[in-house]
């Protein structure tokens, strides 16, 4: 089996037990460089076997890993910040060899990923319980917070790193053992946080990754364990409501991290040069393949132009290329079919009569690259604007009043993320409290925090990660009815 290229240590197995092993049956995966198109290294991919032997390794760790204490828990999660810091570089690299986002990005997820842990080595020994006298004065009522138990962790390809540490972070400052099953497109990151979590000083079997031949299949199977009893998701809507079915047949305890549609909303009293510098962090983060990426831009009429061709002319100046190149801003897609979906949103919307400002293709080059685009004229009804693009493409929409906005922003089943630009910080915050979304960045353009709540409504999602509510996705509640 080949090394994780960048760290010769880690080989590109399954992680169960503490060991890295073959899959019992040899099958292995490529991963693929997206500048290219080309695999650059073989990993092994685990079946339903696999995956029931991660669970047994969870299960006969859980109860080290429970006795714990909370300080021993936090000193683990303390020494993955510290070893994640040190070594920033070369997990960046194989962050841009596997998902094809830039440098620059790859630099920023390993610093945000980090934060995880430090974050939640301190979340650790702050997880509280309660006592109270019951309104009768005849007893105490007492709460304990336990942890829910072997945890299965689904992570996605566009932020490798950072996804894995929001889940593991918490569920093992709340005491919980861990299967992770990471995308199948960038899986090598999470087999480094593996070996960083092992060098932290993590037991054998507490975290086990299982990269998938067959997904569904792998985590079928783990839902089906009577053993398994929590699921944290990240992924698309699609995908997410499949296994929120699954999952119910055994009242399992999920959060879901699902797909957004987030809306830009800039009114007339905003500073446009402040709008278009904020919209190129919401949009262009990670290449606009992120889930709180801003999907729909709603501009005043009366400053659409102006920021249509301000917004045209900063995206034109970005500089497409591979993402291990530090002179390059815009990475490729990670697969030649989230290209297509992103171009056949393009195509379709042109066809409907919108405009390219600037890009609106896919350049004549090897990999899966297209080029950061800013369409305007967009119709309100098109098919760009009620799907997640996932790329780096900006439609912008007009409106007349700030009730048209509202009802243009709302006008989704997706509920996770919105910006507002307003020179007005009470028209701002109606627009905040009135937005149908779990989170709103006011005249900035980065809104993830570790220290703060992330999660959406509506289809959105369930359950919120990161700040102290991420730690208590991971605990149980228990009442303890007390006498003395």
């Amino acid at each position: 089996m080949d090394a994780v290229p960048g760290y010769p240590q880690v080989q590109a197995a399954l992680w169960i037990g503490g060991k890295s092993l073959p899959a019992a049956d040899g099958f292995c995966l490529d991963v693929a460089d997206p500048s290219t198109g080309q695999a650059f290294v073989q990993i092994a991919a685990g079946g339903v076997d696999e995956a029931i032997a991660a669970v047994d390794a969870a299960e006969a760790a859980a109860p080290g890993w429970v006795a714990a204490s909370p300080r021993d828990r936090a000193e683990v999660l303390r020494r993955a910040f510290e070893l994640m810091t040190a070594e920033a570089e070369r997990l960046a690299d194989v962050i841009v060899m596997e998902s094809g986002k830039s440098l620059a990005d790859a630099r920023g997820e390993v610093a945000y990923a980090a934060e995880f842990f430090r974050w939640f080595a301190e979340e650790a020994v702050r997880i509280d319980g309660q006592l109270s006298v019951a309104p009768s004065g005849r007893h105490r009522i007492l709460t304990l917070q336990q942890p829910v138990g072997i945890s299965l962790l689904v992570t996605p390809w566009n932020f490798p790193a950072a996804m894995g540490a929001r889940k593991i972070a918490p569920a093992l400052a709340a005491g919980c053992t861990t299967v992770v099953k990471p995308a199948s497109e960038t899986p090598l990151t999470m087999l480094v946080l593996a070996d960083i979590l092992e060098r932290a000083g993590a037991p054998a079997g507490v975290v086990n990754v299982v990269p998938a031949r067959s997904s569904s299949a792998v985590v079928s199977a783990m839902l089906a364990d009577r053993r398994v009893r929590k699921l944290s998701f990240t992924g698309s809507t699609g995908v997410g409501t499949h296994l929120l079915a699954e999952a119910s047949g055994r009242v399992l305890n999920c959060s879901m991290e699902l797909g957004g549609n987030a809306p830009f909303v800039v009114f007339p009293s905003a500073d446009v040069n402040d709008a278009v510098a904020g919209a190129m962090h919401a949009k262009m983060r990670n290449g606009g393949a992120s889930c709180i990426a801003a999907n729909r831009f709603l501009v005043h009429e009366g400053i659409a132009e102006e920021f249509a061709r301000c917004l045209a002319a900063a995206m034109a100046r970005l500089r497409l290329g591979p993402g291990w190149d530090p002179a390059s801003d815009v990475g490729p897609l990670v697969s030649r079919g989230e290209r297509e979906h992103v171009a056949g949103l393009v195509e379709a919307a042109l066809d409907d009569g919108a405009r390219a400002r600037t890009g609106g293709a896919a350049p004549d080059r090897p990999g899966w690259y297209y080029a950061p685009t800013v369409l305007d004229r967009v119709h309100p009804d098109a098919a760009i604007l009620s799907q997640e693009i996932f790329g780096p493409v900006a439609p912008i929409v007009t409106f007349a009043t700030a009730e048209e906005a509202l009802l243009l922003a709302n006008n989704t089943d997706s509920g996770l993320a919105a910006y507002v630009y307003s020179g007005d910080l009470a028209e701002a915050l109606r627009t905040a409290e009135a937005l149908e979304v779990g989170m709103v960045g006011i005249n900035r353009g980065l809104i993830s925090e570790p220290a703060a709540p992330f999660g959406g409504v509506k289809v959105s999602g369930l359950g919120r990660e990161g700040g102290h509510a991420g730690v208590l996705e991971f605990c149980e509640t228990k009442y303890v009815a007390v006498d003395w």
